[in-house]
């Protein structure tokens, strides 16, 4: 007896996808736990214990706009997007200002010549 093959299209016949704790899985091993002695079960636990703890309580996740898992489950950082955003915008605007200050003798207008006319190279 012959079966046919069924083509599946990810993210609209699938309803459910375990790539988000795929993820987490290989950020567990691969940003912690492979970076430290793995001598005994019980250092072990205590490592998945610590990162658990820091990935919901402290890591932002972009797919949280910012937020960690905690405050976007618990929803106590509601603004926080719209504060990340303001305070981007401020440091672009502080960066600008700061690097359009700075100069050197090859841009620096030249005695007598028209306003804004530099040296040449």
């Amino acid at each position: 007896m012959h079966q046919r093959l069924q083509r599946v299209l990810a993210l609209v016949e699938v309803t459910y996808s375990n790539s988000m704790i795929e993820a987490f899985w290989r950020s567990l091993k691969h940003q912690w736990l492979f970076l430290n002695p793995l001598d005994n079960l019980a250092h072990v636990k205590t490592l998945v214990a610590f990162f658990v703890e820091a990935h919901n309580t402290q890591m932002p996740h972009s797919a949280f706009r910012g937020q960690t898992p905690d405050e976007m489950y618990l929803g106590s950082a509601a603004n926080l997007s719209d504060e990340l955003a303001a305070a981007r915008k401020k440091a672009r605007e502080r960066r600008l200002a700061v690097n359009r200050a700075v100069s050197c003798h090859r841009c620096a207008p030249t005695p007598g010549s028209p306003s804004g006319a530099q040296n040449p190279p």
